[in-house]
């Protein structure tokens, strides 16, 4: 693993295959979000963003008792109007720099995943949780509304389930949150990291150039309407044998199949 990047809150690092990772830390035990710990995040992720090697991203907490336990009350509850927007705005660019990332981003959830967290896993491609993990938007038991990327969450799972969630600021559970499709993939909490990694580098295994379009039209086909998403598609898929990876994986596919 390279080490590309180390701030007091986060570290951004590479293997070898194109697996990078960025790790929240030094932000209370819950991997709680304060303005300096969502600066530092993004602007590791920024960072990563920018080289064409990384193949995929895994975005972690320290330890397993949270993936990100939320935003920091303390700060917040110092706040006047204008510093709480030009605080949740910079947690808008955290779930944005995410959202963004031209790689796909793998959320590693282990415990507690609330308020933002759930924001900043939303905002990821995929989803991979600890049975143990545990689920919750309580930002309207503490006096404020679910906002930014929480405006991805009924989409994801539902109108309903979204209401739900948010309305009544009560937690979810593991398995509730695979049934709802929150979490693609619910796992013992001893071998999170073993299904975090098979994915990643399943993810590092495949042409990364057609990984990342695949990434852009998905995030395009969300706001194109449906003819018009068809349409576009097509000069992408020209577009893909410019990069000779069709060739190549194809291919390979033919001759193993011959062998």
């Amino acid at each position: 693993m390279n080490e590309i990047s180390s701030t007091e809150h986060a570290i951004g690092s590479v293997d070898d295959h194109g697996v990078a990772t960025v790790t929240i830390r030094n932000a209370k035990a819950l991997n709680i979000v304060n303005s300096a710990v969502g600066a530092e995040v993004t602007a590791a992720i920024g960072e990563l963003a920018a080289r064409p090697e990384v193949r995929a991203l895994v975005l972690r907490g320290t330890g397993d008792r949270a993936f990100i336990g939320g935003a920091d009350i303390t700060e917040m509850s110092t706040l006047d109007r204008r510093a709480a927007e030009v605080f949740i705005d910079g947690l808008r660019a955290l779930c944005q720099a995410v959202r963004d990332f031209p790689a796909p981003v793998i959320a590693r959830l282990p415990g507690w995943c609330l308020g933002v967290g759930v924001e900043v896993a939303a905002a990821c491609d995929l989803r991979i949780g600890s049975s143990t993990a545990r689920f919750g938007m309580p930002e309207v038991a503490v006096g404020i509304p679910s906002v930014i990327h929480a405006a991805l969450l009924p989409r994801l799972i539902g109108t309903g389930r979204a209401d739900w969630l948010m309305l009544t600021a009560e937690n979810i559970d593991a398995q509730t949150a695979l049934s709802w499709g929150l979490v693609h993939e619910v796992v013992p909490p001893e071998e999170l990291d073993a299904a975090v990694a098979r994915t990643a580098r399943r993810l590092a295994e495949f042409g990364p150039s057609a990984v990342r379009q695949q990434k852009k039209l998905l995030r395009s086909w969300e706001e194109l309407p449906v003819e018009r998403a068809i349409a576009e598609s097509v000069a992408e898929f020209g577009a893909a044998f410019d990069t000779g990876e069709p060739q190549r994986y194809m291919t390979e596919f033919l001759n193993r199949k011959r062998s």
